[in-house]
C-alpha cells in the first residue's frame, strides 16, 4: 500500500511540477540512470546490475529507503529530468564539468577519454591528425569537453553531438564505419572491444576526468552531504575498489584476434552443443553461458581436445575426475558437459557460506583449474598476508603467490600455478560477459546469473 501511494504521490508531483520531497519522506530514493554496461543493466529473468546501479542500493539501504530507477536515454536527458526535478538524484556516468546548474558529489571513479575508429581507417595518431575531421560524440556527454581541451585545438574539428544514443550503440556504429571516428570513456571502449574487435583506440586524449553523481541546484543539502560521506566511507572500507573490479576488472584481458575466434565460433560452433549445455544448467544450476564460457576456455568447445597433462574432452577433465563422475568417455561432448558442470557445482559448494556470489563462482572457476588443494592452501596464504579469502578481488592477488616458495614451502599442496588460474578466470569473465550478450537465458531453471549477486 505505501508503494503504491509512493508512486500516486510521485505522478501527482510530476504533472504539477512541485519539486520531490526528501526520501526519507517520500520513503524512495528517487535516481534517473541510464542503461548500459558501466550503470544499469537488466537481464533476462529482469535482475538488475550494474556499477552505478550496486552503489546506489547500497547507499538507498544507508539512508534506509528503497531506491527507485528512473531512466533517460542519453547524457541530455539525464541532465533535464534533475532539472524538472524529477529525480533526487543521477547516477550515469556523469562528469561534473557538463552542467553548472547541478550540484555533484565527490568523485566516484576516473575515467580516461579515447578516440576510436574502424581497424580500416585512415590512422588517427596525433591531435594534429584532426584537422579538418568529424568526431562524433553523445550530446552534453564529457568527452566534449575532453574534445575542446586539445591544444592546439585542431583546425577545422567538428563535432557531431547524438541523442537518444547510447555508448555501445555509437561503438556499433563506428565499427560498421570506416569513416566514422567516435569519442567514448575509456570503460565503454574496453567494454565494448569485446563485441567489436573491429575497433580501434586512435587517441587517448588528455588528462583523466573524474565521475560523479549529480544533484540539482536547489535539491536536498543533506543529501549531497550524506552522499559524501558515504563515498568517503565505501572508498575507505574498499567496498568501491571491490566494486570496480567486479565490473571492470576484467575488462581488456582480450586482445582483439581473442575476440575475433570467440565470436566466429559462437555462432558457428557453439550452437552445436547449446541444448547440452542448457540441460547441464537444468541439472545443477549454474547458467549455461558461464559453463560455455568455462568450455570454451579449456577447449575452444573442441569435444576432442587433449593436453599435455592429459586432461581431455570438452571440459578438460582429468582421468581421476572423469572416473569419479562416473564418465565413461570424456571424449564425448555431452558427458563432459553434464560432468564438467556437476564438478564447478561440486566446487562452488566447498566454499564457506560467507562467500557470496560472484565470488564464490569465480574462485570455484579458479579452483576448475588449479585444483582445491591449491585452493586451500591459497586461502591459507590469505589469512597469513591479511587478504579476504572469501573475496575474489583479493584472492585473484593472494594466487600467484603459490609459485613462490617462501609461501609454497609452507603447503602440504606445494607449488600452484595460481598465476595461470587468475588469467583463465578473467578470461572466462569476459567470455561469459560477451555470451550473456550475445544468448537469451534459458529459463527453465533458477540459475546463477551475474545479476542476482547481493552488493557488496
Amino acid at each position: 500500500m505505501r508503494s503504491l501511494l509512493a508512486a500516486i504521490l510521485l505522478s501527482l508531483l510530476a504533472a504539477c511540477g512541485e519539486p520531490l520531497p526528501p526520501p526519507a519522506e517520500l520513503g524512495k530514493l528517487i535516481v534517473v540512470t541510464r542503461e548500459g554496461p558501466a550503470t544499469y543493466q537488466v537481464d533476462g529473468s529482469g535482475t538488475a546490475s550494474g556499477f552505478e546501479h550496486d552503489l546506489v542500493v547500497l547507499f538507498a539501504q544507508e539512508l534506509g529507503v528503497e531506491a527507485r530507477f528512473i531512466f533517460a536515454r542519453d547524457p541530455a536527458e539525464t541532465l533535464k529530468f534533475l532539472k524538472r526535478g524529477r529525480a533526487h538524484m543521477a547516477a550515469a556516468a556523469l562528469s561534473p564539468g557538463i552542467s553548472n546548474a547541478l550540484q555533484f558529489s565527490v568523485p566516484i571513479r576516473d575515467v580516461q577519454h579515447v578516440l576510436v575508429q574502424n581497424e580500416d581507417a585512415l590512422p588517427v595518431r596525433k591531435s594534429a591528425d584532426l584537422a579538418g575531421r568529424t568526431v562524433t560524440v553523445l550530446a552534453r556527454s564529457p568527452q566534449i569537453a575532453a574534445l575542446d581541451s586539445l591544444r592546439p585545438r585542431p583546425k577545422g574539428l567538428r563535432l557531431v553531438k547524438l541523442k537518444g544514443v547510447s555508448e555501445l550503440e555509437l561503438l556499433e556504429r563506428a565499427n560498421a564505419d570506416p569513416t566514422m571516428l567516435a569519442a567514448v570513456d575509456s570503460t565503454h571502449f574496453d567494454i565494448g572491444a569485446n563485441f567489436f574487435p573491429g575497433l580501434n583506440a586512435a587517441l587517448v586524449l588528455p588528462g583523466k576526468q573524474p565521475l560523479a553523481w549529480a544533484f540539482p541546484k536547489s535539491g536536498d543539502a543533506d543529501l549531497l552531504g550524506r552522499t559524501n560521506a558515504f563515498i568517503a566511507r565505501i572508498r575507505l572500507d574498499g567496498t568501491l575498489a571491490r566494486l570496480q573490479d567486479r565490473y571492470f576488472g576484467h575488462a581488456r584481458r582480450l586482445n582483439q584476434i581473442d575476440v575475433e575466434q570467440f565470436l566466429e565460433r559462437a555462432q558457428t560452433v557453439l550452437p552445436r552443443y547449446r541444448r547440452d549445455f542448457i540441460e547441464a544448467q537444468r541439472l545443477h544450476g549454474i547458467d549455461w553461458r558461464l559453463l560455455a564460457a568455462l568450455a570454451y576456455q579449456e577447449s575452444h568447445w573442441d569435444p576432442l581436445a587433449t593436453s599435455y597433462t592429459s586432461v581431455r574432452g570438452m571440459m578438460m577433465l582429468t582421468e581421476d575426475t572423469a572416473d569419479r563422475l562416473r564418465v565413461t568417455d570424456r571424449l564425448d561432448a555431452r558427458q563432459s558437459i553434464l560432468a564438467g558442470a556437476r564438478y564447478l557445482a561440486e566446487l562452488r559448494e566447498q566454499f564457506p557460506p560467507g562467500t557470496a556470489e560472484p565470488d564464490r563462482s569465480w574462485l570455484a572457476i579458479a579452483a576448475y583449474n588449479l585444483g582445491m588443494g591449491h585452493m586451500n592452501g591459497a586461502r591459507f596464504i590469505a589469512e597469513l598476508v591479511k587478504r579476504d579469502a572469501n573475496s575474489w578481488y583479493e584472492m585473484k592477488q593472494v594466487l600467484p603467490l603459490l609459485s613462490r616458495p617462501e609461501y609454497y614451502s609452507r603447503l602440504k599442496s606445494g607449488a600452484g600455478r595460481g598465476g595461470e588460474a587468475v588469467i583463465m578466470t578473467e578470461n572466462i569473465r569476459n567470455y561469459y560477459d560477451i555470451l550473456r550478450r550475445l544468448e537469451k537465458p534459458a529459463v527453465e531453471t533458477q540459475a546463477f546469473s551475474m545479476s542476482s549477486m547481493a552488493p557488496m
